[in-house]
Order: structure tokens, then sequence, then C-alpha cells
């Protein structure tokens, strides 16, 4: 086993208040595209750009092209949990784990058995019509084609957070005070360079602070032990 593997394994072992924090990289051995790598979805070429797709100004403006790219790139339904949302799903299980804080929208987390999921950035398995407020699951919208309507008439929107809009406080609060607790802090599958959400990791405060990504972040000064191999390989080890 590699050393560094090795290490994070015992690290693991050794803490009974551990946090998760993870991003896109988590899902991508799913099959589910990052945004930012070369196979990203903000290099594929669209009409627009996928940055300017997923705005609060662009549902507004052209509600049926969101839409479109919506259910052709955003659908997680198909895909399934990998060894990493497995496992920590394991460890929470075993009282270990204390909380996943998410920038990813799948739902996989919970698809695996986690139950104290922080979803920064919401969930497409959640939308409700802004309107009247009732909910609708992932297939009322992933299931339908264009502008998805309410009984009431009124327009159904995801529960995912927009660029232009602002995250869940109370998702915030939580995530920050699981942080604030921990003795683990595990930061994977991130590139820790979106903001707000990549400031959380300033909130801890505990023994050791792991870093496991294929790529350099701008945060692998503070940590304790760097890691730049796959989520896969590293979390088959725990």
């Amino acid at each position: 086993m590699d050393e560094k593997i090795l290490k994070f394994k015992k690290l693991v072992e050794a803490s009974d208040n551990i946090v998760f924090f993870g991003g896109a990289g988590v899902s991508t051995e799913s099959g589910i595209p990052d945004f930012r790598s070369k196979d990203g979805l903000y290099n594929q070429k669209y009409d627009y750009p996928p940055e300017e797709i997923l705005s609060h100004t662009f549902f507004v403006r052209k509600t049926e092209e969101f839409y479109k790219f919506y259910r052709d790139k955003l659908n997680s339904l198909k895909y399934e949990p990998n060894i990493t949302h497995i496992k920590l799903a394991e460890l929470e299980k075993s009282g270990k784990l204390k909380a996943v804080i998410t920038q990813n929208i799948d739902g996989l987390h919970q698809k695996a058995g986690s139950r104290n999921v922080f979803e920064l950035h919401g969930s497409v398995l959640r939308n409700y019509c802004a309107k009247c407020g009732r909910f609708y699951g992932a297939e009322a919208v992933f299931e339908g084609s264009g502008v998805p309507k309410c009984e009431c008439g009124g327009l159904i929107k995801p529960d995912v957070v927009l660029y232009e809009e602002p995250l869940n406080n109370d998702v915030v609060e939580k995530s920050i005070a699981a942080i604030a607790a921990a003795d683990l802090m595990i930061v994977a599958g991130t590139s820790l360079t979106v903001y707000p959400a990549s400031g959380l990791i300033n909130y801890f405060r505990g023994k050791n602070l792991v870093l496991i990504n294929r790529d350099a972040t701008p945060y692998d000064g503070a940590a304790d032990l760097v890691i730049n191999e796959s989520l896969g390989k590293v979390f088959a080890e725990i």
C-alpha cells in the first residue's frame, strides 16, 4: 500500500469526529462529468457558455434553453454511487464520520446511504413551484419536456444554487459547525477555487487536514497530508 494512503488509513482509524468536504471529483468515477477538467462541462461547446446557462439571469430570460441543457447534462438519476460514496456511508454508519459537505447536486451520497449530508449547491432531486411552493421529485423535470409547470400554473424550479444566487444560510451554518467540531477533515475531489464554498476550509481547527485530489490546490501548503491520486484508489483501502 502506498505510504501516503497508509498514513491516511491510520488517521481515519484514529479519529472519531471526521468531516468530509467533497467536490465534482467525488462523482466523476460514477461517470458524471466535472466542470473544469479538459473534458468537463465548461470545455464543451454550446450556443451559450455553461457558466451563463447555469445563471439565475439565464434561467429567467431563456428558461426553455436552460431546461434543454439541464436535462441533457445534469440528470444524475442514471448514475450509481462509487466506492468513495459507499465508504463514506460506511464511516458514517460506524459513527466516525459526522457529516458530508458536498458541492455536488447529484444526490449520490444519499443514494449510497449517507444521512447527514449538507448540500451547498442544492440537489437535482428536489424541485419546487416558484408560485405555490409545491414539491416535485427529479422525475417531474427530467422525464418531461419543455418548461415544467406546476398544476397551479407556476414554474417548477430545481432546488439548485445557480450563479448569481446565494448559498442557503442554514446549510452553510451547519457545515461550519461540523467543520469546527471535527478532529479530521478530509477534502477531496475539489480544486478549492469556487468561493464561498472553498472558504469553509478555513473554519477547521482540528488535528489533521487531508487533501485528496489529482491536481494541486491553493490549500496544499496548509494540509497535513496531500494525496494526488484517484479517490477510488484511496477509499478502497479504508
